[in-house]
């Protein structure tokens, strides 16, 4: 469910109206707010005021806008950006440690390309020859060759991943904008800087630069040893990009396998676990809040001292705060007939599950010596037959004849039980 709420098109998580929040809010709340509502419109374009009239439609299972405020309050803004990397914990996002090296300048990402039409840049060719060398050096399958001439065609381009002005990454793409997809050629990231989150940040800082150019799939081919990783990066083997589209334009190869992943350009990729952990965040306070109300101790009944023999549910005190609510109602079975009727095509299919064999017969006590003093109310097909016998002769139309049924029901199923023991014993 998580996975078709966050990259579904029709998720309403990546609306930018999403639970939008009041123009007047200041300080901490209006920067977190931007996890429900602007977060991308202030990554993408200049801020904009929103209105109150700008929000959109409430649906039911919203919580009101009012609690959220109250609950960012509370929230030191220390806890929501995320530990330095050296803190990080063992369910810290993968690109965690990577964006806060970009955010520290430690890191930078550049496209690069060669070009036939403009005058050499001598640090972009030298990243070039790195990038090359990086591909070589973690592809060696490739042929050498092989990479330098497509590292340095002028129709691919390379998102190169830069560390103290030495490329230590990159990704080398071709882009067929007129087909609707990219090919990712090469995609690698220097031995002595893996399992640092640069191989996740680097994927997606590629996604968003796709989704400024309308370029919304991305095809690759991998090997045996990409396969786990292009997974964690959204791809999968089910390709949405139409087969007439990508034949005879990316390169085929042999004992790889093609895998796809289409992109939603709602999403901020280079901050999506950052919203994610704000959200959390939030949700944490707001389940704390709700239980703190569940926890509460309220006052004993007093009315059936006064004779009162039953009373609604809802009325109970605190039932509702809990987040009770009136089960079955409007799909109750006013007719005993059709309850039966309900209830034996119920139990046929439990008698006809192929699981259901130990339950057809009582177990003997040659069989399973000791069963009766581990297992002390065995529950078998032939009480469940008992019982549907029994309800065919009650009316179940109010509450006091059902609660009827059910004393009646335990206390023959337990003298049942009783007598199955005294058989089987003697």
């Amino acid at each position: 469910m998580l996975e078709e709420e966050v990259y579904s098109h029709n998720s309403p998580i990546w609306n930018e109206d999403f639970m939008t929040s009041s123009s007047s809010q200041l300080g901490m709340q209006s920067d977190i707010c931007h996890c429900f509502s602007v977060f991308r419109r202030e990554k993408r374009k200049s801020m904009e005021t929103v209105s109150e009239d700008s929000k959109r439609a409430r649906v039911l299972g919203d919580i009101p806008m009012e609690l959220i405020n109250e609950v960012m309050s509370t929230i030191d803004p220390s806890t929501m950006l995320g530990p330095e990397p050296s803190f990080l914990s063992a369910h810290s996002a993968r690109d965690e440690a990577a964006r806060l090296e970009e955010r520290r300048g430690v890191i930078e990402f550049h496209v690069v390309g060669n070009s036939l039409n403009q005058k050499p840049n001598k640090k972009i060719m030298i990243w070039l020859v790195g990038l090359q060398n990086v591909f070589s050096h973690q592809l060696p399958r490739m042929p050498k060759e092989y990479i330098t001439r497509l590292v340095f065609d002028p129709k691919h381009k390379t998102l190169a991943l830069i560390k103290d002005g030495r490329v230590i990454g990159g990704i080398c793409f071709r882009m067929f904008p007129s087909q609707g997809f990219t090919e990712i050629v090469f995609c690698a990231v220097t031995s002595n800087e893996q399992v640092k989150g640069y191989g996740t940040h680097l994927m997606n800082h590629l996604k968003e630069h796709h989704i400024k150019h309308s370029i919304l799939n991305f095809l690759t081919y991998a090997d045996e040893y990409a396969i786990g990783y292009f997974k964690k990066q959204g791809f999968s083997k089910d390709i949405k990009v139409p087969k007439e589209k990508y034949v005879g334009y990316i390169k085929d190869y042999e004992g790889a396998t093609l895998m796809g992943c289409e992109l939603n350009p709602r999403i901020p990729y280079t901050e999506f676990s950052v919203i994610i952990k704000k959200q959390k965040e939030i949700i944490k306070k707001l389940i704390e809040r709700k239980q703190a109300q569940i926890r509460k101790v309220y006052p004993g009944l007093s009315c059936f001292k006064e004779g009162v023999q039953q009373i609604p549910i809802e009325s109970i005190p605190g039932i509702r705060e809990t987040g009770w609510k009136p089960f079955g109602r409007g799909k109750e079975f006013k007719d005993p007939d059709q309850l039966s009727a309900v209830l034996k095509s119920i139990l046929q299919q439990v008698k006809s599950h192929q699981n259901a064999w130990p339950f057809m017969e009582p177990v003997k006590k040659t069989e399973a010596p000791g069963y009766s003093d581990v297992i002390r109310f065995p529950m078998g097909r032939y009480k469940f037959d008992y019982l549907l016998e029994l309800s065919n002769n009650l009316d179940f139309t109010s509450v006091s004849s059902t609660i009827t049924f059910l004393k009646y029901a335990y206390i023959k199923l337990s003298l049942s039980s009783m007598n199955r023991l005294e058989t089987t014993t003697t």
